[in-house]
């Protein structure tokens, strides 16, 4: 069964959560996988201590020129209120757009073009 444009939508409208953020990044890379025509993202940045960060590639029907990929962070608990950098990986070859993807964090976003 997949997922139609309505279900989307009815998905959207959904109370937002209120402890995941889309959050910074300072760099952003893409480096070629062990097989070919594998990719993976690999993106870096500052986060606190108490947060999780991952990379959440958006939903399209229509195949886009840039593939949104979110740098999402959610707090888990209360822990120290500590700034710790952070790296977050995912394999981006089932999310490419014609051109390459589009990382999407709070201070920025970011076009890499994949071959």
């Amino acid at each position: 069964m997949s997922m139609q444009e309505a279900d989307l939508r009815a998905f959207q409208a959904l109370p937002a959560s209120t402890m995941c953020r889309i959050i910074n990044f300072d760099t952003a890379d893409v480096v070629p996988g062990f097989f070919p025509k594998t990719f993976f993202l690999i993106v870096r940045g500052t986060k606190l201590a108490s947060v999780t960060v991952e990379l959440v590639p958006l939903l399209y029907f229509i195949k886009p020129d840039y593939w949104g990929i979110e740098v999402v962070g959610c707090q888990r608990g209360f822990g120290i209120q500590l700034q710790v950098p952070y790296v977050a990986v995912l394999d981006i070859s089932h999310y490419l757009g014609n051109h390459g993807i589009e990382v999407i964090g709070a201070n920025k976003k970011q076009q890499i073009k994949v071959p």
